[in-house]
């Protein structure tokens, strides 16, 4: 048995009007047999069926319970962290509020919080949806993802994962990060580890992913690789770029005087493809240089004035632990 905290369990809502009642009940019989406080954040991301009066309706009975109602619908991203920056607890949890996830889970991700570790990441180890549709993407999108960040995480998509509180709120997150919270924690330096959790099939609702947000993961990534490596030092990777490309085009014009001083060819005009080439290598070697700077001084201004919410709560309940 795990020693008492505070936990603050995180939940994005939209359109969940079906499956929040029974999500509730299974999160309380849980949560109260754990030593320690809780509070359950549900953060109401612009849903448009019931949800809403559901948790208000909720709330009138459950005082553990805090309802965070955006101004409208901004994304699962900025759901998380509207409820991250409204717990209260030393150790947070996200789940989804879907029935797919099994709050019984809950008291093994404290369990290895306890063990020293900053974040622990829920693995999908067995799951029942379209393999087409769902699985296969997610595997490929995953490979990347280790590949690209150097974490040894085979589940990145999961929401389900426990976190201490005290590093959780030293990142920052905007546009699809959420996937990628656990290589924005290693920035940190945070002590991660992954473990299996139970996924149930959904039972009521429909899903809100499909095969579109790939696109949207290997952007992601994209970004990812340059907030992860070069946020602080933009100029570095522009700069090697530069120095490549530049690098590239130099070489070849000067290979072409070479050759003329030698007498191999007549004049080196007779080459202007090659010579247009190189040109135009060395062209855009000097725009990424300039590019770096600019990437530079935007760092800069981030890092010092980049205190800003992604988005916009309307009414806030707080919860009584």
């Amino acid at each position: 048995m795990s020693k008492g905290h505070f936990i603050s369990v995180v939940l994005p809502i939209f359109n969940e009007e079906d499956a929040i009642p029974q999500l509730l009940q299974r999160l309380r019989d849980v949560l109260q047999r754990l030593p320690g406080k809780f509070e359950i954040i549900a953060v109401d991301d612009g849903s448009r069926d019931g949800s809403l009066e559901l948790l208000q309706k909720a709330k009138e009975n459950f005082s553990q319970l805090a309802i965070v109602q955006l101004a409208r619908n901004y994304g699962q991203t900025a759901a998380l962290a509207a409820g991250i920056d409204h717990a209260q607890g030393d150790i947070v949890i996200t789940m989804d509020a879907d029935l797919q996830h099994d709050p019984g889970d809950i008291e093994r991700f404290i369990e290895v919080l306890d063990e020293g570790y900053d974040v622990v990441s829920g693995w999908r180890e067995v799951r029942t949806d379209s393999y087409a549709s769902r699985r296969l993407p997610s595997l490929i999108a995953n490979f990347f993802m280790r590949w690209m960040s150097g974490i040894p995480i085979r589940d990145f998509g999961s929401t389900f994962k426990g976190y201490k509180a005290q590093l959780l709120k030293e990142i920052d997150l905007f546009g699809e990060l959420h996937r990628f919270i656990p290589v924005l924690a290693h920035r940190l330096g945070a002590r991660m580890k992954e473990i299996p959790i139970t996924v149930h099939p959904r039972e009521k609702g429909s899903s809100k992913y499909g095969l579109g947000r790939i696109f949207g993961v290997f952007e992601d990534l994209v970004f990812l690789e340059f907030y992860s490596n070069h946020l602080t030092k933009p100029i570095r990777g522009f700069g090697r770029l530069f120095i490549l490309f530049f690098a590239i085009g130099f070489f070849i014009s000067l290979c072409l005087m070479v050759i003329w001083c030698l007498g191999i060819i007549d004049r080196v005009l007779d080459h202007g493809a090659m010579l247009l080439f190189s040109v135009f290598l060395m062209i855009v070697g000097v725009q990424f240089l300039v590019t770096g700077i600019l990437a530079e001084l935007l760092s800069r201004i981030y890092l010092q004035t980049g205190n800003r919410k992604i988005y916009s709560v309307r009414e806030v309940h707080k919860a009584e632990a």
